[in-house]
């Protein structure tokens, strides 16, 4: 029986990875990035506004995955401070630019989970009756603005990763069906590209979203770069579309500064170059524009920025520059 399912498994996984040879690679691709103005600001002691602005008007991005951080937005229960989610928007609006805006408890960079120090007295099924306040709360702000072009609840919802509790049963499905309840644009979901299998989230979204990454580090291997092949990223989607129906797909974060044992103000560019400089970069994009994606979002810009403005590297930032000027706009 073993050697029958051993037998089975190199099948499928063959057969796999011929159907993910089949998909066609696209012709156009847009980019765009992720900005966490906390970690420019609280981790890389950067001007956040003025890194933003930098982004919007010399790399001229147009597409913006952005979080909406209920530990920021909602310090004092009740009470909201909007300002500088409003002032990102805003800003955004004024050049054009599309927005991806991340709600929930889970949202980009670490630690993760960005939960009020209040809500987190109160019990778990208090505390989830107030997320649900929270997100009714920033869609009725938002919902009417035509540059947020889908929603994204959590991130990453599956995955074990980051100083987070797990998910109570039924608690993102609630929260999902709350969001298009109160709006009809597109719920985008994520997952890991590497250590998930999609299923789970592919089936509950409009638009799915995987991560990217080629070089991490971990206490067991240290500085590690995954053996994938671009197929097998071509493999998972279309195993998803023969599972779950064809639905748009994204990179929402592309690998595009280091990973390593410390943050960057920690570490030496020594250390954080074993994972990231402007050669693994070019890797990174060629290899991502052979997995059959057109949409890619750039993880790393607020550290492409404090690289040049505080090492006087700006090789990366220009290598970006010139990869947003041939930006075309397939979808999202």
């Amino acid at each position: 029986m073993k050697k029958i399912l051993l037998i089975a498994f190199i099948i499928g996984v063959g057969v796999a990875f011929y159907l993910g040879r089949a998909l066609p690679l696209p012709e156009a691709v847009t980019y765009g990035v992720t900005f966490s103005y906390l970690y420019a600001e609280k981790t890389l002691g950067l001007d956040w506004k003025k890194v933003y602005v930098a982004m919007l008007d010399d790399l001229k991005i147009r597409k913006l995955r952005i979080p909406a951080y209920w530990s920021e937005i909602e310090k004092e229960e009740g009470k909201y401070d909007f300002a500088n989610l409003d002032w990102q928007i805003r800003e955004a609006e004024k050049r054009g630019a599309s927005i991806i805006l991340v709600i929930g408890r889970k949202v980009p960079r670490w630690p993760e989970c960005h939960e009020p120090a209040w809500v987190l007295e109160r019990p778990r099924g208090e505390q989830d009756q107030k997320l649900f306040q929270y997100i009714r709360t920033i869609m009725g702000r938002y919902k009417d603005n035509p540059d947020v072009s889908m929603w994204q609840v959590e991130n990453e919802p599956y995955l074990p990763f980051g100083e987070c509790p797990l998910f109570l049963p039924g608690v993102f499905e609630k929260e999902i069906a709350l969001v298009k309840s109160l709006d009809s644009r597109p719920v985008l979901l994520t997952d890991s590209g590497e250590l998930s299998i999609w299923a789970q989230t592919y089936r509950r979204a409009d638009v799915f979203g995987t991560t990217m990454y080629r070089t991490i580090w971990n206490t067991w291997t240290g500085t590690f770069t995954y053996p994938l092949p671009p197929g097998y990223f071509r493999m998972k989607r279309r195993i998803m579309e023969k599972l779950y129906g064809i639905k748009p797909m994204i990179v929402v974060e592309l690998q595009a500064e280091p990973w390593a044992p410390t943050m960057p103000q920690e570490t030496t560019l020594e250390e954080q170059y074993k994972s990231m400089d402007v050669n693994r970069f070019r890797k990174n994009v060629s290899y991502a524009r052979n997995t059959a994606f057109d949409t890619f979002y750039f993880w790393g810009v607020e550290w492409w920025y404090w690289l040049g403005e505080k090492h006087g590297n700006w090789e990366i930032w220009n290598e970006a520059k010139e990869l947003f000027k041939k930006n075309t706009s397939p979808v999202f």
